[in-house]
């Protein structure tokens, strides 16, 4: 993937909107920031599954898949956290999530559950698939070659998991339905990604 170009990628990805340039050396001079972000998306990221498992438990596919991507986000909030600790750098306070936030209020309200659960399946895709591209991002551009292979990591695991996530949506949904639905999204995120401000504090 890294032999990509940024316009690769995010159509690999099936995203609209590459992310603004100016972000990676934004992040670069906000490192402190940027971890604690990171840590927090990390930590977020497990307990949006474990809420999944917890609704959903009859959906016996998706709690055997989602198990292990607890575990995994949580171990990623892990290395985060001893990242921060190697720099001599301090784990902030959590920020709120202006990304997420926009995602989760066109999640469909009212109505049918089945259409509810697929909508936040394809927004844990989303964020998976926005996150990839941004690490991909830092694996990159980063002058700190350490700081460019842990992230290089990070790009690796969030595709398996954008992939995962969609794969689970169409399982429940069906192909042609959730598709059309992901469309929707994908053109709602590019359209966030133009209305916020770019900053080097934030993972999105």
């Amino acid at each position: 993937m890294s032999q990509l170009t940024e316009k690769d990628s995010v159509q690999m990805l099936g995203l609209k909107l590459p992310t603004d340039p100016r972000w990676v050396n934004l992040a670069e001079m906000s490192l402190e920031d940027i971890l604690t972000d990171h840590a927090y998306c990390e930590q977020k990221a497990a307990t949006s599954c474990i809420t999944l498992i917890q609704k959903n438990p009859e959906r016996e596919r998706m709690v055997r898949e989602l198990a292990p991507i607890v575990t995994e986000e949580w171990g990623h909030f892990r290395q985060v956290l001893a990242e921060l600790d190697k720099r001599g750098l301090k784990l902030g306070m959590q920020r709120k999530d202006e990304y997420v936030n926009k995602l989760l209020a066109f999640q469909k309200k009212g109505g049918k559950a089945e259409e509810r659960f697929i909508d936040r399946l394809l927004i844990n895709a989303l964020i998976e698939a926005r996150s990839c591209e941004r690490f991909r991002l830092l694996s990159l551009h980063l002058e700190d070659d350490n700081l460019k292979e842990f992230y290089h990591k990070f790009m690796v695991s969030e595709a398996g998991h954008y992939r995962l996530f969609l794969d689970l949506a169409k399982g429940y949904g069906g192909e042609e339905k959730t598709m059309a639905r992901w469309q929707e999204f994908l053109d709602y995120e590019a359209e966030i990604l133009q209305g916020i401000e770019v900053r080097g504090d934030r993972m999105h």
